[in-house]
């Protein structure tokens, strides 16, 4: 029971190991290490709880500073941009040297963020306050995906739907307290939700400690691109597909994250208050649907969940413009269960593509992912001042549609689908 398991050997320089006996957070015997996946996924949980709240206080800080939809797209620029510029690089650096430490650091970014937007008076120390918790995020999002990959045990999918879990879990509470708390105590109860930077530092300090011993410095061979069987040429062109289809999906969900609440308010007349628990029970589902894409993935193959779980939401996404309330609420439901069940599978089938710079691959496409968010939610801002929010989500509900370029990616062996 104290023997060291091996648990990657992907990285070109170094070599990860899971010493169980050593480290607290470890698992005592070979498959996914529960108690690491648990600590991490919670982190990720608190980490996107406070992002979220950035998109949850639109509507008070439209109010309060009379701004435009694009100004609301460009807050949500600062703030997914900056995460989107820094991810990349922070994988390809941690692929080189690991940095346990590097997540409590970066989130204390995220920690004076949400502090300075709760005493912002002026648009540009607002954007300035979205662009320090982009910051956190860029530092989080890498490593931490490597963590959740090193406690696996090979399930892959599995752990990258926990991770996802948490993430989803957080992003969907934002607009719930944003309702309880932020609405009606103003703007500057903003700066209690640092209390939960606080313990999300502390939490990654602690994972951080469980991390370090684990680490040992070795040069490898880098394993060759035919490793799992696919040219050169075919995993750049996979790997292409996989950005276009991630830009479906995410700009999808970065429409209703972003514009949800004024769509709801202005088409049905309904409270913020009523608008903000919409916009969560869509979230909701976003995080049921991405756990369990991860383990469907593992068990069906990877490609056809990517396959189904995009294409399978466009029928409801064409119906919501047309849908009254309870049926909006029910379609975004369904939308959100689907549409986000790709997520995991679409990370992990890029990783298992590049398996040498897992780090890299994580970065780009969460930092996709985030930039995506953030460009598309400017863009659609401008759209939605220029013409309305209904024609902005009539627009939206064909981006599924672009799922069918799935068909494009290679079949990977049976132990790396």
């Amino acid at each position: 029971m104290n023997k060291a398991v091996i648990v990657s050997k992907k990285a070109p320089t170094e070599k990860v190991v899971l010493t169980d006996a050593k480290a607290s957070f470890a698992t005592k015997a070979a498959g996914p290490a529960y108690v690491v996946l648990a600590g991490i996924s919670f982190s990720h949980f608190l980490n996107d709880t406070m992002q979220s709240l950035i998109a949850s206080v639109y509507p008070i800080l439209k109010d309060n500073y009379a701004l435009d939809f694009a100004q609301i797209g460009l807050i949500t620029l600062a703030f997914q941009f900056t995460a989107s510029l820094l991810q990349p690089m922070v994988g390809h650096f941690t692929d080189k040297k690991a940095q346990p430490f590097s997540l409590s650091i970066g989130m204390g970014s995220t920690f004076f963020g949400l502090l300075l937007l709760s005493i912002a008076h002026h648009y540009v120390v607002i954007l300035i306050a979205a662009a320090m918790i982009g910051l956190g995020s860029a530092v989080f999002h890498p490593e931490s995906a490597r963590i959740a990959r090193l406690a696996s045990g090979g399930r892959y999918g599995f752990a990258q739907s926990v991770f996802q879990l948490g993430g989803s879990f957080g992003t969907s509470m934002g607009p719930v307290l944003a309702a309880l708390i932020v609405v009606p105590f103003g703007q500057g109860s903003i700066a209690w939700f640092s209390s939960i930077a606080f313990i999300a530092i502390v939490l990654l300090w602690r994972i951080g400690l469980w991390y370090k011993p684990q680490i040992t410095a070795r040069k490898t061979a880098p394993i060759a691109p035919e490793a799992h069987g696919q040219s050169r040429g075919t995993v750049l062109l996979a790997l292409g597909v996989l950005v276009l289809l991630l830009f479906s999906k995410q700009l999808y969900v970065a429409s209703l994250s972003s514009y949800y609440i004024f769509y709801l308010i202005d088409r049905f007349g309904v409270s913020t208050q009523a608008a903000q628990i919409h916009l969560f029970v869509f979230l909701a589902a976003n995080a049921v649907g991405a756990f369990f894409g991860g383990p469907l993935g593992d068990r069906f193959g990877r490609r056809i969940v990517i396959w189904l779980s995009i294409v399978g939401a466009l029928p409801f996404t064409l119906a919501l413009p047309y849908a009254g309330l309870a049926a909006s609420a029910v379609l975004s439901v369904i939308i959100g269960l689907i549409i986000s069940s790709t997520t995991s599978s679409i990370i992990v089938f890029a990783q298992e593509l590049v398996p040498h710079r897992f780090g890299m691959i994580s970065g780009v496409f969460f930092g996709v992912a985030f930039g995506i968010g953030g460009l598309g939610a400017a863009v659609l801002g401008k759209v939605a001042d220029y013409t309305s929010i209904e024609f902005v989500y009539q627009v939206c509900a064909f981006l599924p549609a672009i799922g069918l370029f799935a068909v494009f990616l290679p079949k990977l062996p049976q132990h790396a689908r």
